[in-house]
């Protein structure tokens, strides 16, 4: 879906929720080879058993990118990612957790092209059991509605 939400249209503390969507075993074995990392805690279930989690747990960039995904439900014409900041992953998440995510608009500025302006969204991805398992901030260039 494609829309056109521009700056002014922002508003601070708007929120909005994504959809569930479960992590699988595929999923994990497909980040690894796409990202080269094949450590034992992602890839070996018997050395997970002698760990503190005691079984295998999905990448942090598997969930950060899933999790960013998951809130990629319109095409904003007027906006585009500025980056990411503050990027944490606070519990591990499992085989067969489901993720969904909650945006809230966090804060808004000006940036130095006046046609411009800077949104920041917090990105909060929990469990299924709404435990948080990992937030950053995502950052918005925004196009003015006034230019």
């Amino acid at each position: 879906m494609f829309i056109k939400k521009y700056f002014e249209e922002f508003a601070v503390n708007d929120v909005r929720h994504t959809r569930g969507r479960t992590i699988t075993e595929t999923d994990i074995v497909i980040h690894a080879g796409q990202s080269g990392d094949f450590f034992p805690h992602h890839m070996d279930e018997e050395w997970c058993k002698t760990q503190p989690f005691q079984k295998r747990i999905a990448h942090g960039t598997l969930i950060f990118t899933v999790a960013i995904g998951l809130t990629a439900d319109f095409i904003n014409e007027v906006s585009m990612t500025y980056g990411y900041e503050r990027l944490r992953f606070i519990k591990p998440v499992f085989i067969n957790d489901t993720i969904r995510v909650t945006v809230t608009i966090k804060d808004k500025k000006d940036h130095k092209k006046p046609e411009f302006g800077l949104v920041t969204e917090l990105v909060e991805c929990f469990n299924q059991h709404n435990e948080l398992v990992m937030l950053c901030e995502h950052l918005l260039l925004v196009h003015k509605g006034n230019n």
